[in-house]
């Protein structure tokens, strides 16, 4: 299979329900919708920059309602904190349902602002990562992976214990100039946790984009020890398996993927690879 296809499929997938985040920076696909900038105060506030400088759809009618009121109550210095707080919280949500995940994040640390718990610093932290994971832009991601970092680390100063905020912290160093500091970060969360899902997994994709599948291989049986039923592992074993030459373990996985997953991303890939296996 095209290493260019393997990538998309790692990328497309590896973000899938904010567990397994893998910056998707590191992958040039200019027709994958971003935002053109982190807003500042004022530009988070509108519920959505044109289309056509966004390359985003229009935020729908009903949406856009919504989000104009919710700003006028978080802006309005006649309201309560949490009045505020639950506004915000339903800017972000809004903001992240129309795949405006900047505005979303920046409502996230102002909320956070307001109320300073380890609870909300964790989401400013996790809004900021799933807006890093979707910048293409090189200032942009560092910029966003920072602001992970600071957010994730408010909220590490007050419980150490927050593995998977290690995690994704750990992944925001991937692409930059020192990506060495989050492959050991994860290392570490391993030494600490050695059947930790998430440190195991994207190790284990890390492996693969560097083309080191024989390592992918041990990362990826080891999470299915503890986690059978991952689909998503077993598709990315199965991958690993086939580019190692090892055929007859990766035709049964990848059929068993095949009749379990819904994902189109992954269905694509195990029929292209199912292919080549005939």
């Amino acid at each position: 299979m095209k290493k260019s296809f393997i990538t998309l499929i790692v990328v497309a997938v590896a973000s899938i329900g904010g567990l397994y985040s893998l910056p998707k920076v590191a992958v040039k696909d200019d027709k994958r919708a971003t935002e053109n900038k982190v807003p500042t105060q004022s530009e988070a506030s509108k519920p959505s920059a044109p289309a056509a400088e966004t390359h985003l759809p229009p935020v729908p009618a009903e949406q856009r309602k919504a989000i104009d009121g919710a700003r006028q109550i978080f802006e309005s210095t006649n309201h309560s904190t949490s009045e505020r707080i639950r506004a915000g919280e339903q800017l972000s949500e809004l903001f992240t349902q129309v795949s405006r995940f900047d505005s979303a994040a920046y409502f996230a640390g102002e909320m956070a602002g307001l109320q300073p718990t380890v609870e909300r610093y964790l989401k400013a932290g996790d809004r900021y990562y799933e807006a890093f994971t979707f910048a293409l832009d090189s200032d942009k991601a560092a910029t966003l992976g920072q602001q992970t970092r600071d957010w994730y680390q408010k909220a590490l100063d007050q419980n150490p214990n927050l593995l998977q905020a290690k995690a994704n912290l750990a992944m925001t160093y991937v692409s930059t100039a020192n990506p060495m500091q989050g492959i050991g970060m994860l290392r570490e969360l391993l030494e600490q946790d050695p059947d930790f899902e998430p440190a195991l997994f994207n190790l284990g994709i890390l492996s693969m984009r560097s083309n080191q599948y024989e390592k992918a291989v041990g990362r990826f049986e080891r999470i299915l020890r503890t986690h059978p039923n991952s689909t998503r592992t077993m598709f990315y074993l199965g991958i690993c398996y086939a580019e190692t030459g090892q055929k007859e373990k990766a035709k049964p996985l990848l059929e068993e993927v095949r009749k379990k997953e819904t994902d189109p991303s992954i269905q694509a890939g195990v029929r292209e690879y199912l292919e080549q296996l005939k």
